[in-house]
């Protein structure tokens, strides 16, 4: 990972939005869709700049005049310069998936922006809020943290009484709460097996269980890069051998070939 993704709450924040035309229009808008206040130039309590100019020194001269006022700075069209990029945008409010490339190609990222356009439903961010608005019911129906979520996890899985790419969902929440019988996901155990230290060598197989994974059991010579393709919530245990008794939710080890582990 090379930038750290995160989710800015501009709801009453100023942001400085420096430049004239499509491309400070652009980020303008989305300051604006995220509820924050533009100015033209830096004032007391801005949080954070953009910087949308044709000439290259303008941008440059810029940038470092706002980052000296202690602010990040995006600048169009020239990464190098600027403390951050900005994704290519799946907007369905709750829900926001965004997606980067580092600066490297907006056309990649906007290419993977339209697939996933086209993959979730309109309903996905109603579904987000019901299960916001449920989650009293579900701490009282599954007082259990794990059970809960093995619960969650069930129901949201492909096929479950909740798959996010359906786009009735939502209004299925209540029922699938009342429901006698609801579909617990079991304790699983699975194994992948590496051939290489090198992450990009993982099969499709193997990168879809790290990232589903909710402990990763790996002896203490399964390099760095192969667990960090983990989630980063997921448990990891330093063992020997595989759990005789997995813990609930999806357990993995992860198994090195060359170590003969």
């Amino acid at each position: 990972m090379h930038q750290l993704p995160i989710f800015l709450n501009l709801t009453g924040r100023t942001v400085v939005v420096i430049g004239k035309g499509e491309a400070a229009d652009a980020k303008a808008r989305l300051v604006v869709r995220a509820g924050g206040r533009i100015v033209p130039a830096w004032e007391e309590g801005a949080s954070l700049a953009f910087v949308a100019l044709d000439d290259d020194g303008e941008a440059r001269a810029a940038a470092a005049n706002l980052r000296a006022c202690g602010l990040l700075v995006n600048v169009v069209d020239r990464p190098d310069l600027g403390d951050f990029t900005m994704p290519a945008i799946v907007d369905r409010a709750p829900v926001t998936i965004a997606i980067g490339t580092g600066g490297a190609s907006a056309g990649l990222a906007k290419a993977v922006r339209q697939r996933i356009e086209a993959l979730l439903p309109s309903g996905l961010g109603a579904l987000a809020s019901a299960l916001h608005a449920a989650r009293e019911a579900m701490k009282a129906r599954w007082p259990a943290a794990p059970d809960r979520r093995r619960a969650i996890d069930a129901a949201l899985a492909q096929g479950g009484a909740l798959d996010p790419l359906r786009d009735d969902t939502a209004d299925a929440v209540e029922a699938w709460l009342a429901a006698p019988d609801v579909a617990v996901l079991a304790s699983r155990l699975e194994i992948i097996r590496l051939t290489s230290p090198d992450s990009d060598d993982l099969t499709l197989r193997a990168a879809r269980l790290l990232g589903e994974a909710d402990h990763v059991f790996h002896a203490a010579s399964v390099p760095e890069a192969i667990l960090n393709r983990a989630r980063a919530d997921a448990v990891r245990h330093v063992a020997e051998a595989p759990p005789t008794d997995p813990p609930p939710g999806l357990a993995l080890w992860v198994k090195a070939e060359r170590n003969g582990g």
